[in-house]
């Protein structure tokens, strides 16, 4: 991907975080926790998905499931009326 993370975030893209499980190679029984960060676009994800496609290819400890954290870092901002005003001298 090239461009810098501001354009990246104008075309969709935003930090996307996935904790995979995973179960150890030598001890099936054991589930294992790694934490993925990077941008990727929702809802396809397609940087997760080729990370996901290289762990099942090529490393040992068979995957139980994935659960994902995302959030738009750019758009519109949430406002609130808060019923105070505080002044100062």
């Amino acid at each position: 991907m090239t461009g810098s993370v501001l354009e990246r975030q104008l075309l969709g893209w935003s930090l996307t975080t996935a904790e995979i499980l995973y179960r150890m190679p030598d001890h099936r029984h054991i589930l294992q926790s790694f934490v993925w960060q990077d941008y990727d676009h929702a809802p396809k994800f397609p940087r997760l998905t080729q990370f996901l496609d290289y762990w099942e290819r090529n490393l040992e400890g068979p995957l139980h499931s994935v659960r994902i954290a995302h959030a738009s870092i750019i758009g519109p901002q949430e406002f609130r009326h808060v019923n105070a005003e505080w002044r100062l001298h």
